[in-house]
């Protein structure tokens, strides 16, 4: 259940994006775009290790792409309906 997971626990800072350096703020505001969509989007009755799965896979897709603050809202949008609609548990994540 969705409702079990506090979004805000998962959302970065401009520290956790220090690679960014003077763009660490715009960076970090981009990345929990995403994951606010991601989690606005999930249904509710999603497993809560399925959307936990699904929010690393967003941190290690965009955390230090290059193209984060470059690509604009509806494309981060429609990148976040795709993984959502192709997800699958059993191959799309993988620990490190």
């Amino acid at each position: 259940m969705k409702s079990l997971l506090d979004i805000h626990v998962a959302l970065s800072t401009p520290a956790d994006l220090d690679a960014w350096e003077d763009l660490a703020e715009a960076a970090s505001d981009r990345l929990n775009d995403l994951l606010f969509m991601l989690y606005d989007r999930s249904p509710e009755d999603i497993p809560v290790e399925t959307l936990e799965h699904q929010i690393q896979k967003v941190w290690d897709v965009w955390l230090e792409d290059q193209h984060l603050l470059d690509i604009d809202t509806q494309d981060l949008s429609d990148w976040v309906d795709h993984l959502m609609a192709t997800w699958d548990d059993a191959n799309s994540f993988e620990p490190d």
